[in-house]
């Protein structure tokens, strides 16, 4: 498939506004489910797991605590930028079947 003038201009608007909601964004929150996803992927072990008197009586504390995630500042410049420059070469690129 050959990309055409409205692939660049659709792709380049994608990549332009989710770079400016990482600048706007300072982190994100996961929820309960989600961290617990990223963690099973992850294969890291909880502290219950480890210890084997909080394996049989369980512990106090809820499995998951909130995961926080905090992206680099360079990546919404890096996406604005890439957005920007795909924009523009769509505008600069001949209209489809014309």
């Amino acid at each position: 498939m050959e990309l055409n003038r409205n692939h660049y201009l659709g792709i380049g608007m994608i990549l332009l506004l989710l770079g400016l909601q990482f600048r706007f964004v300072d982190s994100f929150h996961l929820s309960d489910a989600t961290t617990k996803f990223i963690a099973k992927r992850m294969k890291k072990e909880t502290a219950a797991s480890k210890s084997p008197l909080l394996a049989i009586f369980g512990s106090t504390k809820p499995d998951a605590i909130q995961k926080t995630v905090r992206p680099p500042k360079w990546i919404g410049w890096c996406l604005v930028s890439i957005g920007a420059v795909l924009v523009a070469q769509s505008l600069a690129m001949k209209k489809p079947g014309g």
